[in-house]
């Protein structure tokens, strides 16, 4: 247990390896002593890496997933699901592939929920089954990219009493064509005589406008075409989103389209499209620039997958800190120098 918490300690400071975790603890031996027994004094480098190679990850991640239900009895809103490849964690001379990893975001709690590593010879179609398994989705709405875009992954959702928004593209050529074409022929008739709603933000900043239109059609006759079988289950409303972005005189307009278990809600489905993109923002940018995951070549066992892990703890503690109002790198930085502010982050989520 000295060994895990100095290690956590260690990466809300900032280390990112297991050496710089080893020199954080004989910098602050003498204050971890006040609470920690430490009989053979801070361990090696070598330990702290033997015994993160050798934790059962699965085992870890459960301990992870209880920590964060004890933060919140119930999550609610959007749940943005995505994946993200560790670059530097492959190892060509023993045919270990780079680690990659599928995240749960709650959006408006602005907390890791979970994480699943994807099989080196899987992807991410069987790794979120089994990261929406771990997940209370009662009175949330799952948003997952269009390679998560599966009907037994839709009826999942539906049966843990969730909702969706699932981003289609070509992968499902057939049905991305006809959702496409509904929209194109709904458009040029001014959607005469189909159920449809519409809603549009502008925004400016950063020297560009961005223009978003979002499309609802919740027609029952348009949808019993595009899904005769029924095989989408909770199949409610099919959505269109264009983007409009103007910097300068340049325009560049992009469309994407998804399918939606709810209806009547165009803000909520402009809504969830937007915070789905939280999970790039504020995870795996933040994992890359603040904690620089991407550059990490710990790969021995299972020490990337659990290292992967302390980070997002630490990311959660680093974010439900309110009184620093600095980014996640100078927290890191401030709970290095100061052991108040240290206790500060720890005692956030009490």
């Amino acid at each position: 247990m000295d060994i895990i918490i100095i290690a956590i300690l260690g990466v809300l400071c900032g280390a990112e390896g297991w050496v710089e975790i080893e020199s954080f603890g004989n910098t602050k031996e003498a204050w971890l002593r006040t609470f920690l027994d430490l009989p053979n004094g801070i361990p090696s480098h070598d330990t702290f890496g033997r015994v993160f190679a050798r934790i059962d990850p699965k085992q870890f991640e459960g301990c992870f997933l209880n920590w964060v239900r004890s933060l919140y009895e119930k999550i609610s809103g959007v749940i943005a699901i995505d994946g993200k490849t560790l670059r530097r964690s492959h190892d060509a001379a023993n045919g270990k592939k780079a680690l990659h990893m599928v995240s749960a975001w709650a959006v408006e709690n602005r907390l890791v929920l979970a994480q699943v590593a994807v099989d080196e010879k899987s992807n991410e179609i069987t790794a979120i089954p089994k990261l929406l398994q771990l997940l209370v989705l009662e009175g949330c709405l799952v948003t997952i990219d269009a390679m998560g875009t599966q009907r037994t992954i839709a009826a999942q959702i539906i049966e843990q009493r969730g909702d969706y928004a699932l981003a289609l593209k070509e992968n499902h050529s057939t049905l991305y064509e006809d959702v496409k074409d509904a929209f194109t022929f709904a458009r040029q008739e001014e959607f005469w005589q189909i159920e449809h709603q519409f809603y549009e933000t502008i925004g400016k900043g950063h020297g560009r406008l961005e223009i978003r239109k979002h499309w609802m059609i919740d027609d029952r006759a348009c949808l019993n075409y595009l899904d005769e079988a029924g095989k989408w289950k909770g199949l409610q409303a099919i959505g269109m989103v264009e983007s409009e972005r103007r910097i300068g005189q340049e325009v560049t307009i992009e469309s994407r389209y998804y399918l939606l278990s709810f209806a009547r809600d165009v803000k909520r489905f402009a809504t969830s499209i937007r915070s789905h993109w939280g999970i790039e923002n504020s995870v795996h940018w933040v994992l890359d620039i603040a904690f620089r995951e991407d550059e990490s070549r710990i790969r021995t066992g299972h020490a990337d997958h659990n290292l992967a892990v302390l980070r997002h703890l630490a990311l959660n503690l680093l974010r439900h800190e309110k009184t620093a109002k600095i980014g996640i790198k100078a927290k890191r930085l401030k709970a290095g120098w100061s052991n108040d502010y240290l206790l500060k982050v720890l005692e956030s989520v009490n």
